[in-house]
């Protein structure tokens, strides 16, 4: 289930309204933000979003995680960079087009973007990715 965050919002029309974002569109924002930096091979998503691809669904939150609250936005990305590209620089560039995105489209602020490089994707061969690390219990990094 999507979790839905409110974003409080004056509207000309009207006296006062909210906007309400799912998760799933702030991880999706993240997600194109982040494959249209040049460098970026893809995302990884683990064994759950292999499963979607063979089945030949394209999920567009793969490899994305994201902590929405009322006011500010904390992404994680983990991605799949080609061979021979200064990683620094794709990861920093890749910080800057998902927060401007998030921030452009929405209005919320983000706090944080996290690059998770998982492979490397070399030339005629698929990516080389290992298995995604366990994570720690996540605190709360959003108010």
């Amino acid at each position: 289930m999507t979790d839905n965050h409110h974003l409080p919002v004056s509207l000309p029309e009207q006296k006062a309204g909210s906007v309400t974002f799912a998760d799933d569109v702030i991880a999706i924002i993240a997600g194109i933000a982040a494959t249209d930096v040049e460098g970026v091979a893809g995302m990884s998503g683990g064994i759950s979003s292999g499963i979607s691809d063979m089945l030949g669904r394209k999920n567009l939150t793969k490899g994305v995680k994201v902590e929405v609250g009322s006011e500010q936005v904390a992404v994680d990305l983990y991605l799949v960079i080609n061979y021979g590209v200064r990683i620094i620089e794709v990861s920093k560039n890749v910080q800057e087009n998902v927060k401007k995105a998030i921030e452009d489209m929405t209005g919320l602020s983000v706090v944080e973007v996290n690059v998770h490089v998982l492979g490397v994707k070399i030339e005629k061969e698929p990516a080389v990715v290992p298995s995604e690390p366990a994570e720690p219990a996540p605190q709360p990094r959003v108010k």
